[in-house]
């Protein structure tokens, strides 16, 4: 009796460990600053990648969650109404590359704007 309870005691340990590790990724906590740095900086930044249409599939939805992360964060300044304008606008974009449409290149350029995005809300 001893053993089928360690056992089951063992078993329940293993079982809740796996099952941590699988939803690790799902309650990811990205700041705007790691969003940037991923998503948006540099020549390899996923960005670049899907706006050149080099991006896998993989690295394309990996964007949409950065864009869709974004948009839940707070700015640094400026007003929300055009925070969420603009988030919006990133993610429905990244959603049309996800999906395969025709138009998403040209949304994704409208939206990926860094400098009108920016200038009005990135702190100090």
């Amino acid at each position: 009796m001893r053993k089928s309870f360690a056992g089951l005691i063992a078993a329940m340990l293993v079982f809740g460990g796996v099952a941590g590790f699988s939803t690790a990724g799902a309650d990811e906590e990205l700041t705007i600053k790691a969003i940037m740095k991923e998503g948006f900086k540099g020549d390899t930044s996923l960005n670049k990648k899907v706006g050149g249409g080099t991006a896998t599939a993989d690295e394309k939805k990996r964007y949409l969650t950065l864009a869709e992360a974004l948009g839940k964060a707070k700015p640094g300044k400026g007003d929300e109404a055009s925070w969420n304008t603009k988030t919006k606008a990133l993610t429905e974009a990244a959603q049309a590359v996800v999906d395969g449409k025709g138009n998403a290149g040209d949304l994704l350029k409208a939206a990926a704007n860094c400098k009108a995005c920016h200038d009005v809300h990135k702190g100090q």
